[in-house]
């Protein structure tokens, strides 16, 4: 089993949901880059179970333990290794998954794959959260790509049946991506927030969940970043985005409603402004080629329904080969997508970062 990411800056996570720790090295980070470790941990707080009634009550502070790689806050330039204790578990929980495993979860394939010895508690290594150590490694990538000016930020787009407003593609202020980086619950319009709350209430109380989606923006690339064929910006982007837990679509600019347009409509045209050539419009999400364009990055992951529902569902019992109905005990999300807000933001800073060293 590997979990390494990158090519010149090389994340590697480690760990299992409850085990003794979770945990990450990073490899290949520039020496003397101070560390601002408040905005680091505001980060991971964003992603921290136990603070909301619409996320799992499980409450772990997640405050990571920096190993080696820096002194006083900046980096050594040596290989960054961090670690999070899990302090509030309940692996009991979980007994029963051993032989009957969780439908659209990974028990089954995993038990498969690796002969039964997974461990199945909390998910393992298969679960979410092994996010928090995406959410570091990618905390200090975006400062580094910070003195570069490169800006990340994301919203949540859609839960259910409930929309926040769409990025501008073209128009994407560091300000606003400022200002949703700062939000447990990021959107755009603060309207949209009692809408997608109440979608999320109605899968809670029908124990029950929902998904949704994260519309995320990077601005500040410069033109030519990437490559063409299989080292293009969505392919780098997309490989590290699928590697976040229940992530199960990305699309780029307009993305599948290309389908439905004409290349008048589609195209970007060309013009000046400011002394260099843009686009007047950005449908492709700021690549062509797969090299960026200097517009801002577009992107959208479509999130699905946590698999954990106290709902009884159809299984089968590995041991008797028998179908089984399947309660699943334990302390769950009824929406993960706006924990995940800060994930899809770190996993683009990770990217980017390795594109651009």
């Amino acid at each position: 089993m590997s979990s390494e990411f990158g090519e010149k800056i090389k994340v590697s996570i480690f760990g299992e949901s409850h085990g003794e720790a979770i945990g990450c090295v990073i490899d290949g980070l520039p020496s003397g880059v101070r560390l601002d470790m408040d905005k680091i941990y505001a980060d991971m707080s964003r992603r921290a179970p136990g603070k909301d009634k619409f996320a799992t009550p499980r409450l772990e502070k997640d405050i990571p333990h920096i190993l080696s790689g820096t002194l006083d806050d900046v980096t050594t330039g040596a290989p960054l290794a961090m670690i999070i204790e899990n302090t509030n578990t309940r692996s009991g929980d979980y007994g029963n998954l051993l032989t009957v495993p969780r439908p659209s979860h990974s028990d089954y394939p995993a038990y498969v794959k690796y002969n039964g010895f997974n461990d199945i508690r909390g998910g393992g290594h298969f679960s979410g959260r092994l996010t928090a150590p995406i959410v570091f490694a990618g905390a200090v990538a975006k400062q580094i790509l910070e003195e570069k000016g490169i800006v990340i930020g994301a919203h949540i787009f859609q839960v259910g049946n409930a929309f926040d407003k769409a990025f501008d593609k073209n128009n994407v202020s560091s300000d606003l991506l400022k200002k949703l980086t700062s939000n447990n619950f990021s959107v755009i319009d603060d309207n949209a927030e009692e809408k997608m709350r109440e979608e999320i209430e109605s899968a809670r109380m029908a124990q029950d969940s929902v998904g949704g989606i994260i519309e995320c923006a990077v601005i500040g690339v410069p033109v030519g970043v990437g490559g063409n064929m299989f080292s293009t910006v969505e392919s780098k982007l997309s490989s590290i985005l699928f590697g976040v837990p229940a992530v199960k679509g990305v699309e780029f600019g307009e993305g599948f409603g290309f389908a439905s347009m004409r290349g008048s409509q589609a195209n970007d045209p060309y013009c000046v402004k400011d002394g260099k050539v843009a686009v007047k419009t950005n449908n492709n999400g700021g690549v062509l080629g797969g090299i960026t364009t200097g517009a801002p990055i577009i992107f959208r992951v479509a999130i699905k329904p946590t698999p954990s529902i106290s709902q009884p569902q159809q299984s089968v019992n590995l041991q008797t080969m028998e179908e089984e109905t399947l309660v699943v005990k334990g302390r769950h999300d009824p929406c993960i997508v706006p924990r995940a807000v800060p994930v899809i933001e770190a996993t683009a800073a990770l990217g980017i970062l390795d594109l651009m060293t």
